[in-house]
């Protein structure tokens, strides 16, 4: 349950009257457990593993009610690593996200550092129809075999209010990850969405582009093109799910995935299970054999023991062939076995 701050030592930068007149919350999930895992020609390896489903993170939001229907909210959000205690990632003050935005009858309107609307993460993400989500290791929807973009910097997302249950999503990036260069020579993300959420239905249609316009020497780039849809029917104690990715990229990876998942209620507790096959080509390798195979499965099971803490277990095993046959990558060839707990507040 999040908690609204009251603690002025952990935020003594605000006065009090920007606490009387905002609802702040501090908020946060700490996720730690026991990984083993066995990538193909690796030896298998016993260890402690931060975030491996969600990721540990503490955050800061807040909204002012402007009146008339309008609102100014924001998000501060921050990964760090229950192992050491340290950054998840280097350099960043918030690394999951640092957003403004206004909210009105218009919609949603902001800007700053997000996830992208296929990234799974933060809020603005619209993905759907694979039940182990971009969680769990080679399960992740997210995970090396599929192509997908993750957070980006200098972010612009606009989301139209429900019609219907319809929401309609846009999203722009100035520079992914730099925005000191001039445009040309910055990366560019491109993503437009539609996300349907209505009595047992919930569908996506996810189309995005990122034009790696830094791409310097050899290394030249082209426009990499993603589709995802998803769709998910609530059927109450079983939701089946189905997932497509459609991704292409010259001198790059041309793949279709496709993904066969459910969420079933089970001893108080919640089954996650699903199976991927990916075809296509990674001219990238640049071997002869470029047509590359890959297929996973995985299950796992959360049980709640109150309403902020869980306890996870989770298996999965990949396969690849083709080009990928003897890839040295978990998320193509190996196994994962975790065991873990979590607790949000």
């Amino acid at each position: 349950m999040k908690k609204t701050l009251l603690a002025m030592g952990v935020l003594g930068a605000f006065s009090s009257l920007a606490f009387a007149a905002s609802n702040v919350t501090l908020y946060g999930v700490i996720e730690e457990g026991v990984l083993v895992q066995k990538a193909k020609h690796q030896d298998t390896t016993v260890q402690l593993k931060s975030g491996f489903d969600q990721g540990s993170r503490w955050g800061i939001k807040g909204v002012e009610e402007l009146g008339n229907g309008y609102a100014v909210g924001f998000i501060l959000e921050q990964g760090f690593n229950v192992d050491n205690g340290g950054e998840a990632t280097g350099g960043k003050q918030f690394s999951r996200e640092a957003f403004l935005y206004v909210t009105g009858p218009f919609g949603r309107l902001g800007a700053g550092r997000t996830g992208t609307l296929s990234s799974g993460a933060q809020s603005n993400t619209i993905l759907t129809g694979w039940a182990l989500g971009t969680g769990f290791g080679l399960s992740s929807w997210t995970s090396a075999i599929g192509t997908s973009f993750s957070r980006v910097d200098n972010a612009v997302a606009y989301q139209t209010p429900s019609f219907g249950g319809l929401k309609l999503s846009a999203m722009y990036s100035n520079g992914t990850s730099a925005d000191e260069n001039k445009w040309s020579k910055n990366n560019h993300y491109y993503g437009l969405g539609a996300l349907y959420n209505a009595n047992a239905i919930k569908s996506s249609l996810i189309l995005e582009a990122v034009d790696h316009k830094d791409a310097t020497g050899d290394a030249k780039k082209k426009t990499q093109y993603v589709i995802n849809y998803g769709f998910e029917y609530n059927l109450g104690t079983v939701t089946p799910m189905f997932a497509y990715q459609w991704a292409h990229q010259d001198e790059g990876k041309k793949t279709h995935m496709f993904g066969l998942s459910a969420k079933v209620a089970v001893g108080g507790g919640d089954l996650l299970a699903g199976g991927r096959y990916l075809f296509g080509d990674d001219d990238a390798i640049g071997a002869e054999e470029q047509k590359v195979r890959a297929w996973n499965i995985g299950a796992a099971y959360i049980y709640p023991l109150s309403k902020r803490t869980a306890v996870k277990a989770y298996a999965g095993y990949a396969d690849g062939a083709k080009a990928w046959k003897n890839t040295e990558d978990v998320a193509m060839n190996g196994y994962q076995v975790y065991l873990g707990l979590r607790h949000s507040f």
